[in-house]
């Protein structure tokens, strides 16, 4: 009685492909590609070695303010006790 209703699945209609012929590639206008390449590959080893730097900066903040909360429960603690004698 309260089941849900599922939805039927809908099937799908099958197609044949055709293999398409491809063409060979246009030769190249004489400029060499490598030092492009070389400029991105440059740029993305850079952009993940500051993304590395950061996560870790970020993870030694978060661990330097747990300790520091820590610390701080615990003189809490330390100072109530010594009010209460």
């Amino acid at each position: 009685m309260f089941r849900p209703k599922l939805p039927d699945v809908p099937t799908l209609l099958t197609t044949t492909v055709t293999p398409q012929q491809t063409q060979a590639p246009a030769p190249s206008a004489g400029r060499p590609v490598a030092p492009y390449l070389g400029i991105g590959a440059g740029a993305v080893a850079a952009v993940v070695v500051v993304g590395i730097v950061l996560t870790a900066l970020l993870a030694a903040v978060a661990v330097s303010a747990v300790s520091v909360a820590i610390a701080a429960v615990v003189l809490r603690s330390l100072v109530n006790g010594a009010h209460k004698r």
